[in-house]
């Protein structure tokens, strides 16, 4: 081989180290946080925060929901998983080095349509009509409208909490609309007033209406008593004890800061 042709070799193995270093010197961190879309809020506004006074760490929010989010960060495609209930025992089987981290309290709302004027309902009430027992309005006081069911989709931590709560292994209606997000719920309620559904605290606003059950309006006082039946915690996964950014990150939203912003969002704050 000539000396001109391997000049060249060597020219092009010093470019490559070189780029190969400017690389890795540039390489920003990163952190993917992915699931529930109650606990998207939270986790949204505490990156908006945090991401202010760490501008070179990238910070990435994917929805999906609370199973989607477990699985995830036990598969290791993400960093945090978040959910909005505690991991199933199947969950615990096959990853038994999941770590949960309350990051606040929250409930879920029985919610209807801002002109229905039902004010409250029991709990057998609010079993019967999403079993699809009571199927009119008209049955528990209400005006005489066929009730449409508006429910979360399989996998999501708020249909969880709320069967396993609420629904004494009665099987909820096939009829029922199912939505991927609280977004989409409420989205639904507010623009049909034969509908009632479910939502977490923080997604409840003047588009929709909020409802006692067993005469306890959910009123944060009753949620942080636990009077208010619904109450739940949010968490957030990882996959082991947090380390790095990882474990600052949710220090930052245990922190007096944090659940500053955990009630600003319209949850209760752990504190």
């Amino acid at each position: 081989m000539s000396k001109i042709i391997w000049l060249r070799i060597l020219f092009l193995l010093c470019v490559i180290a070189l780029f190969s270093g400017c690389v890795e010197d540039n390489k920003e961190e990163g952190l993917v946080i992915a699931g529930s879309t109650t606990v998207q809020p939270i986790v949204v506004k505490a990156v908006e925060v945090y991401g202010k006074n760490n501008p070179d760490l990238r910070i990435g929010v994917q929805g999906g929901g609370s199973g989607t989010g477990i699985r995830m960060v036990g598969k290791g495609s993400v960093d945090i998983g978040a959910s909005s209930r505690e991991l199933s025992t199947e969950e615990h089987l096959k990853n038994p080095g999941l770590v949960t981290h309350s990051i606040a309290i929250d409930c879920l709302i029985i919610t209807l349509h801002p002109t229905n004027p039902i004010e409250d309902l029991s709990t057998q009430q609010i079993t019967d009509i999403f079993a699809g027992k009571i199927t009119n309005f008209k049955e528990v006081g209400g005006p005489d409208r066929r009730i449409v069911l508006v429910i979360r989709e399989d996998g999501s931590g708020t249909r969880s909490t709320f069967e396993n709560m609420v629904m004494n292994n009665t099987e909820v209606s096939d009829t029922a609309l199912q939505k991927p997000a609280n977004g989409a719920i409420r989205f639904t309620i507010a623009g049909n007033e034969n509908t009632i559904g479910y939502l977490g605290i923080g997604y409840i606003d003047d588009t929709v209406k909020a409802i006692s059950i067993n005469g306890i309006p959910p009123s944060k006082e009753n949620i942080r008593k636990g009077e208010y039946l619904l109450s739940r915690e949010l968490y957030l996964v990882t996959d082991g004890e947090p380390t790095g950014e990882t474990k600052k990150f949710i220090e930052f939203i245990l922190s007096d800061e944090g659940q500053i912003l955990v009630e600003e969002e319209g949850f209760i704050s752990m504190r």
